[in-house]
């Protein structure tokens, strides 16, 4: 780098400037380092998007991170009361600057919701210009709209404005892309600048990487406009957007030296980055003045009281009690207790308010702690779940509970916390919608106005997969018949070159689906804040990663229809006066597995698949355990050892435990490793591993990395050596876990869903008349499974009424029978009229 830089960028645009920036911020630092430049302004049309991931990329890069937006201002029109946009240019120098500009971003989305663009006005600036820099702007900026139509008088009055706000901290900006509008205003501006004494300084508004990325830039403002490129009267840039290298600025502005030199001057003044921080919860408060600790203590170990009345223990009350007594000492030791409080507090909330909730998801179904505190409703003893694989004191992380609520009401979960800990603390997760291969394709198609069957064609070949996504590039080297098109016909060959430009830019932004931060503080004085247009709550203007690099804890509320389908179905169930409690159903209903064992599972929470239905039908499911198996051995590579545990189920295979000391833990399983819980037993018996650092061995085996698999391999021969195991069985078993571990399934989790799986199975065993109404009303937009569920019902001897024209409603809805069937039970649905369309 040199010692005295001649030019630094101060206006630059990342991919964060949605479907305007055609730079993802790692390439921004990368350009910045090449053109040794040692500090870099990153300034996203109206966002902060960016900030953070900026900051960390430059800093570890050796660059300086100048933190900036392009501000939109507003002003009411005086005659014809229409919106005046104009951008400005914010800099922070300094703590002070950086909080004024999560301030005024966050405001521009939050309470500009009516305007064509988030915006502040130009008296939102009063008290909030402190400890900021603020350069005039371009074209649009509000000094140039007044000198390109004369108004020279209006144009000193709004720079008046901005010198009072800003002070000594305001520059006159001048650019040169060969804009007729920037040449015409240029003088003017000068001029302006030695009235006022106000210094100018140079930039050059960075959207691309170089002249050789201009077309597809262009290509992507078309797509963001709805425009085609060979339109002439549209919204334009010049192949002088790119990121000019110092010398080029330098010469460009030879006539100004000093509105180079002020880039210097600029870059100098400011030090401070968006930060980093440890994870923050907010503060739970506790009762009788109790500690957090003691609060998670005294609430786990009545629970547990609680919960052991209600249960056939799997083992010695001690045993209950010694578990307990192990993960509160781990989860204070590790300053979680808030956040199991937080969690538990919500979740018994929704059941004191007859909001249906999960039995858990993920790999916290494994604690004792959550069973105890109604987070879970599994009993991890009774399932054999490991707290480490959700806990692991020698790999600290923030714990992570996802929440399945009723998709219905799952909004009132969430405005339950943002009273219980404040509207500005509680706030949902950005995401961020990107170009993709097949739909870039499409968008670069439409804009070349290339006949859309051949586009359609072409996209035809990019293969579909969005579990792992294709990249375009991918596609090309695999498919020699993409290479022939794009070889034959130069239009394929300009779509491709192009679409290869783009793939992967930021299209647009969306509200992530579970993800929530609840924060102790409010947000604004943490991170920037955006406002998704269809929802009243604010959302984070970083995607979860950075969101948690900021301090931000999240925690998932996830709305999960089978939930809802499960509470109606049992409100049914009493309204025609039966009763049931769902989560105390026997798991030996004889009824709920014959049905299973004849695959006959529509509407059965993950077992409705074909393959699936084939796998039962063989498979015969007498035990919950069976369903947890089947649910983690359904997915691409476990699924080969289907027929291994079928086998060995039905004993015409004799299981393989691998060793003796092994039968206790595979024995559920017939031998077959299917659990990610099994691999950590296994280390734990045989070679002696704590479960915390069996925990990491199951990583590094899921992870493959030779360096790490040959260390842990070490570990594990030595370990299993020294309680006697032959080195070289240890050796072979070392080699068979590590390939069952790749695939290896979280039980906690399977066993969660595998529980609600056999709830919707029983309900529609035991309840058939209640489970199709409800399933048909949760689907009542969906026609064609409409149609499915009225002939599953038809089939299973349920009478279908017409539709009664004297009956309107939204809701299927069922009917008693003149001569109902044994036991009173309705046997027949009657649908709302217009309901069903076929």
């Amino acid at each position: 780098m040199p010692l005295q830089p001649i030019f630094i960028h101060l206006r630059t645009h990342s991919a964060y400037s949605l479907s305007e920036g055609a730079i993802q911020v790692k390439d921004l630092v990368k350009l910045a380092v090449k053109n040794k430049m040692p500090a870099l302004a990153l300034t996203d049309t109206g966002n902060l998007f960016g900030s953070l991931e900026f900051s960390v990329a430059a800093a570890e890069a050796g660059v300086q991170p100048i933190i900036g937006v392009s501000l939109s201002l507003v002003e009411k029109e005086p005659v014809t009361l229409k919106e005046s946009f104009s951008r400005i240019l914010l800099l922070a120098k300094n703590d002070k600057g950086y909080k004024n500009l999560l301030h005024l971003v966050s405001l521009s989305f939050t309470e500009s919701r009516s305007l064509l663009q988030p915006a502040v006005a130009f008296a939102d600036l009063e008290g909030h210009t402190e400890g900021l820099i603020a350069l005039t702007g371009g074209t649009d900026g509000p000094l140039a709209k007044p000198l390109l139509q004369g108004q020279q008088e209006v144009a000193r009055r709004i720079l008046g404005g901005l010198q009072e706000r800003f002070r000594d901290n305001l520059y006159i900006e001048l650019q040169r892309h060969g804009i007729k509008e920037e040449q015409a205003i240029e003088k003017s501006l000068v001029d302006l600048a030695m009235e006022n004494d106000i210094p100018l300084v140079a930039t050059n508004d960075v959207y691309f990487t170089d002249a050789e990325m201009f077309e597809a830039h262009d290509a992507l403002i078309c797509v963001a406009d709805g425009r085609y490129l060979a339109e002439e009267n549209r919204r334009r840039f010049t192949p002088e957007h790119g990121f000019k290298s110092a010398d080029d600025m330098a010469k460009l502005f030879a006539d100004i030296p000093e509105a180079i030199a002020n880039t210097v001057v600029i870059a100098k003044r400011c030090g401070v980055m968006s930060e980093q921080r440890k994870p923050m919860l907010p503060t739970f408060t506790t009762e009788a003045g109790r500690s957090q600790e003691d609060e998670l203590r005294h609430i786990a170990t009545e629970g547990l009281k609680k919960r052991l009345t209600q249960v056939q223990p799997a083992a010695t009350e001690q045993a209950y009690f010694d578990r307990l007594d192990f993960e509160m000492n781990v989860i204070n030791k590790m300053g979680f207790a808030g956040y199991f409080l937080i969690v538990s507090d919500f979740i018994r909330w929704a059941k004191a308010n007859g909001i249906p909730v999960g039995p858990g998801r993920g790999s916290g179904a494994g604690s004792v702690v959550a069973w105890t505190m109604e987070i879970t409703d599994l009993d991890p003893l009774r399932f054999g779940l490991l707290f480490e694989r959700f806990l692991n004191p020698e790999r600290v992380s923030m714990p992570d509970f996802d929440v399945d609520f009723c998709q219905d009401r799952r909004d009132e979960v969430i405005r339950y916390v943002q009273q219980r800990y404040g509207r500005d603390r509680v706030a949902q997760i950005i995401t961020f919608g990107k170009l993709q291969a097949r739909a870039v394709l499409r968008d670069v198609g439409r804009v070349l106005q290339m006949p859309y069957g051949q586009v359609d064609r072409i996209c035809k070949m990019i293969p579909f997969n969005p579990q792992a996504p294709v990249t375009l590039s991918e596609a090309i080297e695999m498919d020699s018949e993409l290479q022939k098109e794009r070889d034959s016909d130069p239009s394929v060959a300009r779509l491709l070159s192009i679409g290869l430009k783009l793939e992967g830019l930021y299209r647009h932004a969306s509200t992530h689906a579970a993800g929530v931060v609840i924060a102790g503080q409010p947000l604004t004085e943490l991170i920037p804040l955006y406002y998704d247009p269809r929802s009243d709550i604010p959302v984070t203007q970083y995607a979860m990663k950075h969101a948690e690099m900021a301090g931000l804890v999240k925690f998932d509320f996830l709305g999960l229809k089978t939930l809802t389908l499960i509470d109606n179905a049992c409100k049914l169930i009493r309204d025609a006066g039966g009763s049931i409690e769902i989560e105390k159903i026997p798991f030996d209903d004889k009824p709920t597995y014959a049905m299973l064992a004849k695959g006959d599972t529509t509407g059965v929470f993950q077992m409705e698949s074909a393959g699936m239905r084939d796998a039962l039908r063989k498979m015969r499911p007498d035990t919950i355990e069976d369903i947890i198996a089947l649910i983690s051995l359904y997915r691409p590579g476990p699924m080969e050892n289907i027929p291994t545990y079928i086998a060995r189920k039905h004993g015409r295979e004799k299981p393989d435990y691998l060793h003796p000391k092994l039968e206790g833990i595979l024995k559920e399983t017939f031998g077959v490793i299917i659990y990610q819980e099994q691999v950590m037993q296994i280390a734990q018996v045989l070679s002696g591993y704590t479960l915390g650092g069996a925990d990491l061995l199951r990583r590094a085996m899921g992870k493959k990395i030779k360096a790490e698999m040959d260390a842990q391999e070490a570990l594990f021969v030595d370990g299993a050596k020294n309680n006697n195991v032959d080195p070289e069985q240890a050796k072979s078993i070392f080699e068979l876990v590590a390939k069952f571990a790749g695939y290896g399934f979280n039980k906690s989790h399977a066993a969660a869903y595998a529980v609600i799986g056999y709830q919707t199975a029983y309900l529609k065993a035991n309840f058939p008349v209640e489970y199709y109404t409800a399933s048909m009303n949760i689907d009542m937009g969906d026609t064609d499974k409409i149609n499915t569920y009225r002939r599953e019902a038809m089939k299973a001897g349920i009478t279908i009424l017409p539709p009664d024209i004297n009956r309107s409603g939204a809701q299927f809805i069922t009917e008693r029978l003149a001569e109902p069937k044994p036991g009173g039970r309705k046997r027949a649905i009657r649908y709302a009229l217009g309901a069903l369309k076929n």
